[in-house]
This record gives structure tokens, C-alpha cells and sequence, in this order.
């Protein structure tokens, strides 16, 4: 089947976003020297969540955010959510799911940061979300993933909520 213009874009789309996840995941996990130093990997005892969730946050629900710094159940879910949203969008598996975990999830990383820096309302994690959610809709997956496969198979026949 030959994949029309917007097919690819949607897929492009779809690996570079999971890309942008996975790479929180390894670059938190090893502290790859870019926005975590090796010392504060979570394979060195550190905390992927805390620096923002003390650091970073700001606003009406700011306290709410550093309170959650010091759980590790924090970290475990953050750290699960972006391997596991990442490596769905990569394959083009589970995108529906992904896709809605991901804009709860940077939904959540923009109500941490209300205002916005640049903007009033609108920055990076809203358009995520929407793109996230967009990615849902046109079943993104089937193109430059597995998701043809996937949806084929007799787990995600019985459980749409899996495609």
C-alpha cells in the first residue's frame, strides 16, 4: 500500500514524538549530561521528578507539585510513563493509549508551570497534548509502525482500548 503525504507526516510525527519520550526516559535513567548529569541518574540514586517538581514549578498548584518530589511512586510512574508512551508511539502500538497518558502527562507538567513563561495560556505542553491526541485519531500507528498488525491481533480485537 502506498502511504499518501499526510500518512507520513502523521507517522513522522508519531516516531518523533515518542522519540521526545524516550529520550526523558534513557536521558533521566543514565543522566546523559543534557538536562540530567550522570550523578543525578536515577541508576546514580537520583530522583528524575524531584528538580522539577522543587525547582520548576510555579503558580496555584505549586505546592501540590512539591509535595509529590519526595515520593518515589513518583518516579516509578513518571519513569514508566515516558519509557512505555515512548516506545508506543515508536512502534505505532497502543497509540491510543499512549497518546491520552501523554497529554494527561504534559498536561500535568503545564498546570505545574501555570503561567506559562512566553505566554498567558499557551506553550509547548498544550501543543503536545493536542498533537498526542491528534495522533489518536487518524490511526497514526498503521503507518511507519505496527499498528496494522497490532490491531489484527485477537488482545486489542477484544480490548479496543489496546489499539
Amino acid at each position: 500500500m502506498k502511504l499518501k503525504n499526510e500518512q507520513y507526516i502523521w507517522g513522522l510525527l508519531r516516531i518523533s514524538l515518542g522519540l521526545i519520550f524516550l529520550w526523558a526516559f534513557l536521558d533521566k535513567l543514565f543522566g546523559l549530561g543534557l538536562s540530567t548529569m550522570p550523578a543525578n541518574s536515577w541508576i546514580n540514586g537520583g530522583s528524575p521528578t524531584s528538580g522539577f517538581l522543587l525547582n520548576s514549578t510555579k503558580g496555584p498548584a505549586a505546592g501540590l507539585f512539591q509535595v509529590l518530589a519526595h515520593y518515589p511512586l513518583v518516579d516509578w510512574l513518571f519513569m514508566l510513563g515516558v519509557l512505555f508512551i515512548g516506545m508506543a508511539l515508536i512502534l505505532g502500538i497502543g497509540v491510543q493509549i499512549a497518546g491520552y497518558s501523554g497529554a494527561g502527562m504534559v498536561f500535568l507538567m503545564w498546570l505545574a508551570v501555570l503561567p506559562p513563561e512566553n505566554n498567558p495560556f499557551l506553550d509547548q505542553h498544550i501543543i503536545y497534548a493536542i498533537v498526542l491526541i491528534g495522533l489518536t485519531q487518524v490511526k497514526s500507528g498503521h503507518w511507519l509502525g505496527l499498528g496494522s498488525w497490532w490491531s489484527k491481533t485477537r488482545l486489542v480485537k477484544e480490548n479496543k482500548f489496546l489499539r
